[in-house]
This record gives structure tokens, sequence and C-alpha cells, in this order.
């Protein structure tokens, strides 16, 4: 491919103002090769200036691998998490079946009874159970009903249905030399009015919908448009639902630049507004005329206020449609996504003053996925809408899809873990419990525990390969250096100091400390020497609490000592020497003492260096916020 093809490929192609090397050289692809073309699965159908997309390409932070989509923005990315083909798609790898297509997607809702804008009798059923059916729960419900009807024995009535309802792909294909081998133009259907879909040669359809560059002065401060704007062709796009409403009208006409080229990024809005009002009950779905058609009238003030700001919604889209009158009667096409009978009949009526009729021809709906109603979703599905399709076709790749689909082999099941014996059970209770007290020093609890569920001192934990070390109650005490808990082990509970753990070691040699050896030498006072062999044990010879005490307490003062020397020894020093700087901490007075001679500005320039753009809008946010929250501070001091 030449370095001109390759240009043209990497820029957008806006329908409506193709250059002449692509609109002189298009072919219509026939039904049998649009239908090939829809089969197989797009890299990225959404994408309007890029070709096929290898799988290596879909592994990265803009991607989804589940889908085979990519995003030049982390805010499409999360978008698409949120829609409805990614939950399809997961439900299909959670059935074990493979993920479809954004085109397959849309040929799969477009199969419903129901559009992505809701027919009337499924809304109505939908508001009477007090929430809107997605599109997404619609489609899982149809499925889930030829599955059954295929269960029972009615697959020939269900190929028959599916044949009838199979729908065709939303976008037209065209061939052109100038594109790579395999690669096709892609343009939708919902672009085309009925007189422009019933001429066969949609080429030359394509060939005359382009439209002159018109240059637009600037927007006067009162907001009205110039005369200019009017007169090329536009088209409205409108969606309403959850309280949310936005409309736009956008001219067809692109805008010169300085070279005499067109602009194919930009568009031109003669008119948009948006509404938001609080008409939906939060986390409980659907409308408060909804709920209140399935329950009865709700009283609350938050049901009065919901109920008041739908009929406020409903009063300010028809006053906004009235006003924009004139534009939409001329408009060639209008897109609208209206989801549930209350929204319909606020656009549709009927009422006094119409603007919008439902059997116009003009109207169409979104032949792709639309998120929240507004304005930046209306501009995002109109560069959707009027830009070409690039998509690569790998010839292998088609020929392995048709190929019949091997069984893959069912996975050997994982042995299933041992059941364990009431016994058992019984011992892992019992360990939990002990070394849950033994390590938070609970002496009281853990000799109740003993007593009351009649469990030995020497109990041993289990596993036992998991506590080879302290393997019982008295040595994780000693290895612990819990000196109460060993004392109270000892003389109180009756454990026994000559037991060894796997290592040979009695529990006096995993003591860490002096006051948790005096211990077991205490223990061996009060006990007396026939109790135990505690020589077997290697405890040391007997020592009386008194004397235990007064040794703990002499070496108590002379610590006291030598830390209270410690600091006159520092105290003369700094009088003498004065404080000791370290070069690390030298380095951070001077950075701060620089940062306190910075000017405001320069102290901002320094913090948003090295951000993205979207952290320092964020940045910018976030201070504003503060500046704002410190003078509703003063405000209310000096009050």
């Amino acid at each position: 491919m030449s370095k001109k093809n390759d240009d043209l490929l990497r820029r957008p192609l806006y329908v409506y103002d193709l250059p002449p090397e692509v609109l002189d050289t298009l072919t219509q692809k026939s039904d049998a090769d649009t239908d090939a073309i829809a089969a197989i699965e797009p890299t990225s159908p959404s994408s309007s200036d890029s070709s096929a997309t290898s799988d290596s390409s879909l592994v990265g932070s803009q991607a989804c691998s589940l889908c085979g989509l990519t995003f030049t923005t982390h805010l499409d990315q999360r978008g698409h998490l949120k829609s409805d083909l990614h939950h399809y798609n997961l439900k299909q790898k959670l059935r074990g079946q493979k993920p479809v297509s954004e085109v397959e997607f849309e040929k799969l809702v477009g199969n419903l009874d129901e559009s992505l804008s809701g027919s009337d009798s499924d809304d109505t059923e939908d508001e009477q159970d007090g929430r809107q059916e997605s599109t997404l729960t619609a489609l899982l419900k149809k499925q889930a009903k030829i599955a059954d009807k295929r269960d029972n024995g009615n697959e020939d009535e269900d190929e028959s249905t599916a044949k009838k309802n199979r729908g065709k792909s939303p976008l037209l294909w065209y061939s052109c030399p100038a594109l790579p081998k395999n690669t096709y133009f892609g343009m939708y259907h919902a672009i085309l009015t009925e007189g422009e879909l019933r001429n066969s040669d949609l080429v030359e359809v394509l060939r005359k919908k382009q439209v002159a560059p018109i240059s637009i002065p600037r927007m006067p401060k009162d907001g009205t448009i110039p005369e200019i704007a009017y007169k090329g062709p536009h088209i409205f796009l409108c969606m309403i639902g959850g309280g949310h409403f936005a409309a736009m009208v956008v001219s067809l006409a692109p805008r010169p630049t300085k070279g005499g080229t067109t602009m194919n990024r930009e568009a031109t809005v003669l008119a948009h507004k948006t509404f938001h009002r609080y008409t939906t009950r939060r986390k409980q779905g659907g409308s408060q005329s909804a709920n209140d058609n399935a329950k009865g009238t709700a009283h609350s003030a938050g049901s009065s206020l919901r109920r008041y700001n739908e009929q406020a919604l409903v009063e300010d889209v028809r006053a906004l449609l009235q006003d924009w009158k004139v534009l939409l009667d001329t408009s060639e096409l209008h897109f609208i996504r209206a989801t549930g009978t209350t929204n319909r009949r606020t656009l549709f009526g009927p009422y006094d003053g119409q603007v919008l009729k439902q059997n116009d021809t003009r109207i169409r709906g979104f032949p792709f996925n639309t998120r929240r109603a507004t304005q930046s979703e209306l501009m995002r599905s109109f560069i959707e809408l009027t830009r070409l399709k690039v998509r690569e076709i790998d010839p292998a790749l088609e020929a392995k899809e048709a190929e019949p689909a091997v069984p893959k082999k069912a996975p050997e099941p994982k042995p299933a873990k041992p059941k364990l014996s009431e016994e058992e059970e019984t011992a892992l209770l019992h360990t939990s419990q002990l070394q849950a007290f033994t390590r938070r020093s609970k002496l009281p609890a853990l000799l109740s525990y003993l007593k009351n569920n009649t469990v030995s001192p020497d109990f041993e934990f289990q596993p036992t390969e998991q506590n080879h070390h302290a393997p019982r109650p008295l040595h994780l005490a000693a290895a612990q250096n819990a000196a109460p808990l060993v004392l109270g082990l000892l003389a109180r509970g009756g454990a026994d100091p000559t037991i060894k753990n796997q290592e040979g070691k009695t529990p006096f040699e995993l003591a860490g400390d002096r006051s948790t050896r005096d211990a077991f030498r205490v223990a061996r006072s009060e006990l007396g020497e026939a109790k135990w062999p505690w020589d077997a044990a290697r405890v040391p010879p007997p020592m009386t609490k008194a004397e235990a005490d007064q040794r703990d307490e002499r070496d108590k003062k002379e610590a006291d000592k030598q830390e209270a020397e410690r600091r006159r020894a520092e105290e003369e020093r700094l009088r003498t020497e004065g404080p000791k700087v370290s070069e690390s901490r030298k380095h951070k007075a001077n950075t701060l003492a620089t940062g306190l001679t910075k000017t405001p500005q320069e102290r901002r320039e320094a913090e948003a260096r090295g951000l993205t753009p979207e952290m320092k809008t964020r940045l910018e946010r976030e201070r504003r916020a503060r500046a704002a929250e410190e003078r509703m501070r003063r405000m209310q001091n000096d009050a």
C-alpha cells in the first residue's frame, strides 16, 4: 500500500465529505459478501481510523480482550465495561460459549420484540413491576425461552422462528482499491433516508450525500445561530431516560480549514440542550409513576418531589421541542432513544402542539449501544454514525471459522478433599481456640476453656506437621515470652514441662528472655521437686516469687539508671556542640527554604509537573474546592 493510501486511512473519513480517491473508486459489496463480513468477529467495530488490530494489541490498560476491542481513552473503556455487550459476553464466558462481536450483539438486540428504545407493551409491563427491564435482561429472557422450547422438543418451531427473525448487519459495506487486501469500508444503514434505501445503486447515493463546506462565523454573545447555518442539511439527535434528557441539532456540512481541506473531527452544533430531574428511586429502579401504578400512590416527601420533577421534565422537554420546531421540521433524520412508555409519551404525546410524530419516517434508533443521555454522548454517537468504518478480514481466520467445531476434551475432575471425622474436626476447633487464647495471653480464658471442655493442658495442636516448633500450649507460651501464662499453665493448669517438641526441645528451652525463664524456676519452687523431674525438663534451681520480683525490680532500676545517664550525656553534648543534623535532613531543610521563597504560581506549576492533562484538571478542581471551602469558613467566622 502506498504512503498516500496509508495516510488516507490514518485520518477519520467523514461520510458527507469523502476525498475523491475514495469516493470515485467505491464498489458496493453484495448481500452475500455483506453477510460474510458481518459473520466474522471485528477487531474494532467502532474504530473508524484504523485497520484490524492484532491479538497482541488487545492486551493493555485500554483494551478488552474478552470483547476484542481497544479504546482511545480510559473514559471509553470504563463505559464499555458497563455496557450490555460486555455483560453479555461475561455471561457467554460463564456458560462456556464464545463471546460475540458488537455487530453480532446488535443483530441479537435487533431481533428482540422491543428495540433499544423499548416498545409500549413491554415497557408498560416493566413499569408495572416498578422497574425498567434492560435490553440485556430482555435478550437473556428470550434466549432462556428459546432454550426451554428446545428442551421441550420444539426445535423445528424454534429454528423456523430464528430464520424468520434473523437480522442483517446494521452496516453497508464497500470495497476500495485504496484499501489493503481483504479490507472494507462500512457505513450505517441508519443515516440513509427511506428514498435512498430504495435506490439499488447505493454508491451513487453516497456520492450525492456529499456536502460542500460552509464557513460559519463566530457565534454572537446572545446565542442566536447565524442564518447561514440553517441552509445546509442537519440531523436531530435525542436521548431520554432515567430523568436525563439530551438533545442536539448538528449540521452535516463540514468546516473548511485554512489549507482548504475539511475538518472531519469537528461538527457544527446548531442547538443543544440537556435537562436532569430527580425522577427515579435510588437503588430501587423504575420511575415514581411506575411505582405508583404498581403499588398505589405514595405520600412521602421524596415521592412527591419525584412526581413533581416528572411533570416538570415533561413540560421542559415539550417546550424545547416547540422552540426547535423549525429545526426539527427541516432535519433530514431524527435519531431518538426513548426507553419506557413514560419517556416515549413525553416526546410523542399525544398532546396539544405536538412536534414529533411517532409515524415519522425520518425517525431512527441508534444502531449501537449508548450510555447516559449527555451532550458528550450525543456527540460521540454523531461521530460514530458519520464516520466510515474500516475492517479487515483474514481469509485464514474465515476458513477456520467455517470448520466444524471440535468438541473440547472434558477436564478431569479435581480430587475431592477427604472428609474429616468428628474427632478431627473437634481437634481443629480446640487448636484454634487454645492458640488464640495463648497468643493474646488470656490466662483466665485459657484455663476456663481447658476445664469446661475437659481438654488436657498438654493438648497437642493439629495438624501436627504445622505445629512442630510449638506443639502444645506451654511450648507456645514460652516461645512468645509470656511469663504470667507460663507460670499459670504450670502452677494452676498442671502442664507437663518435660514434653519435648519435634526438635527435641523442652518448653524452657524455647523461652527467649530471663523473665520467662524465671517463671519456670518459680513454678519449680511452688510445686516442689516431687511434682516433675525438673532436671529432665532442663529447668534451673528453684526461685521464690519474691526473689524473682526483686530481681525484676533490680533490673528495672538498672535500666532506668542507664537511661538517665544517657540523657544527661546527650544534654551535655547539646549544650557544647549543638544538635547533630544529618546530610539528608540538611537537604530537606534547604529544599523547604527554597520552596518557601517560590511564588504561589511557581509552587502550583511544580506540583503539576509530570502530570497528565486529566490529572492536572482534577488537581485544579481540588484546589478550587479547597479555596471555596476556606472562603465559606471565613464567612461563617465573620458572621
